[in-house]
């Protein structure tokens, strides 16, 4: 599905990761998910397809399987069909993703641009790192020159 071309114009591209944060609603804890300097990229390509990739800086190689654990919640990955709904929310269909919780569902994103920095808020989920509570997460992102 293609993008509205005034949207696709200002969110089409390459965008490196600059922070996760997300708020638990029941206790309002925030924390960094992945980090004060996690990595990460957004894609988003002409045709509508989304990819994202998020994960902790300086991940070390397992040598176990509690080491394997943790790094399964050290990070988050998904793509999809993204589709806009108006001049600031986008819903992706999601067809691949790292936990199976999120695997062909619809995952509604809040958006905002200025200059080359994008914000994307969760519109209240439950994260599967944090099963039965529900938060918003605010990630940021820098616009990536091509």
């Amino acid at each position: 599905m293609t993008l509205p071309r005034d949207t696709r114009n200002s969110l089409v591209g390459t965008w490196q990761l600059v922070s996760v944060k997300f708020e638990l609603t029941d206790t309002g804890e925030s924390m960094d998910m992945y980090g004060p300097e996690p990595l990460g990229y957004l894609i988003l390509t002409p045709e509508g397809r989304l990819m994202v990739i998020e994960t902790v800086r300086d991940r070390q190689l397992p040598q176990n399987d509690v080491d394997d654990a943790a790094l399964f919640k050290s990070m988050l990955a998904y793509s999809g069909h993204c589709r806009v709904l108006d001049d600031n929310r986008f819903v992706t269909n999601v067809d691949v993703a790292w936990h199976p919780a999120w695997m062909n569902t619809e995952q509604t994103r809040a958006f905002e641009i200025d200059s080359d920095l994008l914000s994307v808020s969760t519109v209240g989920m439950v994260h599967p790192n944090f099963p039965g509570r529900s938060g918003q997460a605010v990630v940021r992102w820098r616009r990536v020159s091509e």
